[in-house]
């Protein structure tokens, strides 16, 4: 694994080509001072498996690790938030046959298993809420909200948030 604090001075992309040409294939998470979506999203399509501020805390930095030692992307609130936001307008276009996923709603689906507060959690958290603003429409506390989009993730079989948007936002409405 390999952090790659940005030079300003040069493009992104040009600077992880030369990381990659003198390490080969290697997990790369960039640190950015000035971090931005549009840059995030070039360098992810280059294979970076993160990017964060670069004055994020130790203790994020810690949780970053660990999220790309055990397979996943770190891509941060805002980029998460527009990608699903983004996902949902694509996918609210496509015809209902074409939908790619099986029912989560209705009778024996995985949406039955959860409780009425995780249900309304699920679509706040895939319609592209925060935890933040989860908590402040459902009158609870964050921890709360953190707790139930994890028994979310667990009963739905959900990767993250990106992935419970794609299972949610791809249905209709029954």
């Amino acid at each position: 694994m390999v952090w790659l604090r940005l030079d300003g001075a040069q493009a992104a992309t040009d600077q992880l080509a030369q990381l990659y040409q003198s390490l080969g294939e290697v997990r790369v998470i960039v640190l950015a001072d000035q971090p931005d979506g549009d840059e995030a999203l070039s360098l992810f399509s280059a294979g970076v498996r993160g990017y964060c501020n670069a004055h994020a805390t130790a203790a994020s930095l810690r949780q970053i690790a660990g999220v790309i030692e055990a397979g996943g992307l770190w891509i941060g609130e805002s980029l998460m938030k527009r990608l699903v936001v983004s996902t949902r307008a694509a996918i609210s276009r496509l015809p209902v046959a074409r939908l790619p996923l099986g029912p989560v709603s209705g009778e024996g689906s995985p949406m039955s298993a959860l409780t009425k507060r995780e249900v309304e959690v699920a679509r706040a958290v895939a319609s592209g809420a925060s935890n933040k603003e989860v908590a402040r429409q459902c009158g609870i506390t964050e921890r709360t909200v953190k707790a139930h989009v994890g028994s979310v993730f667990q009963k739905l079989k959900a990767r993250d948030r990106l992935h419970l948007a794609l299972m949610l936002n791809g249905q209709r409405p029954s």
